[in-house]
């Protein structure tokens, strides 16, 4: 019997450390790219306003150029990326305060994106929250996913820590 619940225990625990190894990777993969998108832009060409390449083509719209329109377009990109695995990851009370930057990121993001409007950082704040809260929704949701998914493996962590002693003492 003994034999059979440290295997079972054993072998979730393997799987709990896959879990959180392939977690810990994607966020760390995001964060290892965010360097590259935001030099990205060095790449896009200043003699034209469309940025044509094989996999994609970028109209730059209302600025003077491509590179340009990618630089904005990719700074406020990296800044939503780091942002959101910054309240994503978080475990603090005051977690919500990042959403403050976040969405004032979002809220750039989307005058970069918009083609119709002339000016950056002054899109107008009401045309943003039908957008803006469904992301907040989600992203709220996403944290409290993975704050249960990571406190359910720690609380496994440590039922077969107390599992292992008692089965050393006994």
């Amino acid at each position: 019997m003994k034999y059979k619940l440290t295997k079972k225990t054993t072998k979730f625990h393997q799987t709990d450390r896959k879990k959180r190894l392939i977690i810990g990777g994607v966020i760390a993969f995001l964060l290892a790219i965010t360097p590259f998108l935001f030099y990205l832009y060095k790449y896009a060409p200043t003699d034209s306003k469309i940025w044509q390449t094989t996999l994609f083509n970028i109209n730059s719209g209302e600025f003077t150029h491509a590179q340009g329109f990618v630089h904005a377009l990719f700074t406020k990109i990296t800044f939503v990326i780091i942002t959101s695995l910054w309240f994503i990851t978080s475990k603090d009370w005051w977690r919500w305060a990042i959403l403050i930057p976040l969405i004032m990121f979002l809220f750039q993001l989307l005058g970069v994106i918009n083609y119709q409007v002339s000016y950056i950082d002054e899109f107008d704040f009401w045309y943003s929250i039908p957008i803006i809260i469904p992301i907040i929704i989600f992203l709220i949701w996403i944290s409290r996913e993975l704050n249960k998914i990571i406190g359910d493996l720690d609380l496994k962590d440590e039922i077969e820590e107390e599992l292992e002693k008692y089965n050393k003492n006994s």
